[in-house]
């Protein structure tokens, strides 16, 4: 399925029912009172979140939604029924903004949260409801009132417990497809991943979710490459864990690069970075191997040399994620 985290959508809630002029008409009281109902309210646009949904695709090729209106009132002050509200779905994690000022409106973070996206419009009254001891004949009813209106845009951004950060080619895929049952696009060129992927990591009595970022490279704060697309998706994680390849000739150099694109899209995301990943360790030499066991890293992120390909280091590393994500003691702020 193709991955969309942005739509534009269009709502409009329902019109009201129009109120009605209606007398009284009986076979023995010709000139009866008033007795026209009132209309029904139109229906809302209410907006939920739903965990079974993954990509705002479906708003590409569906992008206005109204409700429908109230029934108009009958005589014998019969009041028209109001209409039912117009329910759409969205993942899990969708911001809702106004699309003209960029103001956000909602965030569905959880599954069934809802926002009143746009109110139905109230039924008018009938003339039975404009009858007073001067005018017991009131010949005029209202009309219901129009449904409010508006454009919309939808934002997701996806929830994990773990986002893997690094260059392209870094081997957060090969990971992500070692750890959990995801299984990604793998080779070996840069932004294999084009889009975020989701993988769920089962481990004793505990899961957690890892996403895999596409490979961000220097300048992606400020539109470089593909990684200011998906930076967004990192910001509900818990913990993110910044990989980085180890036969790299300048791993704290490269180290410094992720974080200050972090920094610069959000001063939280720093914040988040618990756990540093030396991929591809197979490919070191055991001279090379004791150089980087000498590296002094900066910072209180936990250190791991891992290697996709034999497994290496693996176990270790998941056990920092899960202590890290199941402990009840307050994380450390990174530096």
């Amino acid at each position: 399925m193709r991955f969309v985290d942005e739509a534009i959508i269009h709502v409009k809630g329902g019109a009201g029912g129009n109120g009605v002029v209606s007398f009284r008409r009986e076979k023995y009281v010709p000139k009866g009172g008033p007795d026209g109902g009132n209309g029904g309210n139109g229906g809302n646009v209410i907006i939920v979140a739903d965990r079974e949904l993954t990509t705002l695709l479906d708003f590409h090729y569906r992008a206005t939604f109204k409700a429908k209106r109230g029934e108009h009132g009958r005589g014998k002050k019969q009041s028209g029924k109001s209409a039912d509200d117009l329910i759409v779905k969205v993942p899990a994690g969708t911001v809702i903004k106004d699309a003209r000022s960029g103001r956000v409106l909602a965030d569905l973070v959880h599954h069934g949260d809802k926002f009143l996206a746009a109110r139905g419009g109230k039924g008018g009254r009938g003339n039975a409801e404009f009858a007073t001891p001067t005018d017991r004949a009131p010949r005029h009813a209202e009309e219901g009132q129009q449904g409010e209106e508006r454009v919309l845009k939808l934002e997701l951004k996806l929830i994990a417990d773990v986002g893997l950060v690094g260059f392209p080619n870094a081997g957060k895929s090969t990971l992500l497809s070692v750890i959990s049952a995801a299984h990604p696009k793998i080779a070996d060129y840069p932004f294999t991943t084009l889009s975020p992927v989701l993988g769920i990591v089962k481990r004793h009595e505990n899961s957690f979710v890892v996403a895999d970022m596409p490979g961000l490279i220097e300048g992606a704060s400020q539109g470089k490459g593909l990684g200011i697309s998906f930076l967004k998706h990192i910001e509900r994680t818990k913990l993110i864990a910044i990989l980085v390849d180890s036969t790299s000739q300048h791993i704290l150099s490269d180290i410094e690069t992720l974080k200050k694109e972090l920094r610069r899209y959000s001063s939280k995301l720093p914040g988040k970075i618990k756990v540093i990943v030396l991929t591809k360790s197979d490919l070191l030499s055991e001279e090379d191997a004791r150089a980087i066991s000498r590296i002094k890293f900066p910072g209180r992120a936990k250190v791991h040399l891992v290697s996709a390909v034999t497994h290496d280091g693996i176990d270790d590393l998941l056990s920092t994620f899960e202590g890290i994500l199941f402990t009840k003691a307050a994380p450390q702020k990174e530096e």
